[in-house]
């Protein structure tokens, strides 16, 4: 019998929204990157334009190493720029298991200064919600 996967919805990642009116903003993500839903996002100072938030700054992308917004839906933006719907503000609570990171943050240490930068934005995510 084959095994069949299902995609990350929604579900698995937003656990707990106030009010979605007031949490959610329509952002550009800068293009060059195949975004998954739960991505965690840094905004880039000069431009506005969100990225994957690295756990350095990176030299044009200033700004983006702290975490301040999570993407709701995935969004191919490898070819140019896209529209995209985050979550920007709490309160929300979200699911760390299901947040997607930038490649540089690969250590625990790491992750954890993200969560606390969500949790500055409301944000908050939580091992089981």
């Amino acid at each position: 019998m084959p095994t069949l996967t299902m995609a990350p919805t929604l579900g698995d990642l937003l656990k707990y929204e106030l009010n979605g009116n007031y949490s959610r903003e329509t952002v550009t993500l800068k293009s060059g990157t195949d975004y998954a839903l739960g991505s965690v996002l840094g905004k880039i100072t000069a431009s506005g334009k969100y990225r994957l938030s690295p756990a350095a700054q990176i030299v044009g992308d200033e700004g983006a190493e702290t975490a301040v917004a999570i993407l709701i839906e995935a969004v191919d933006a490898t070819a140019a720029d896209k529209t995209a719907l985050v979550i920007a503000r709490g309160p929300a609570i979200v699911s760390k298991a299901a947040l997607v990171f930038d490649a540089s943050v690969d250590q625990a240490s790491e992750k954890d200064t993200k969560h606390a930068q969500l949790s500055a934005a409301g944000i908050v995510p939580r091992d089981a919600a």
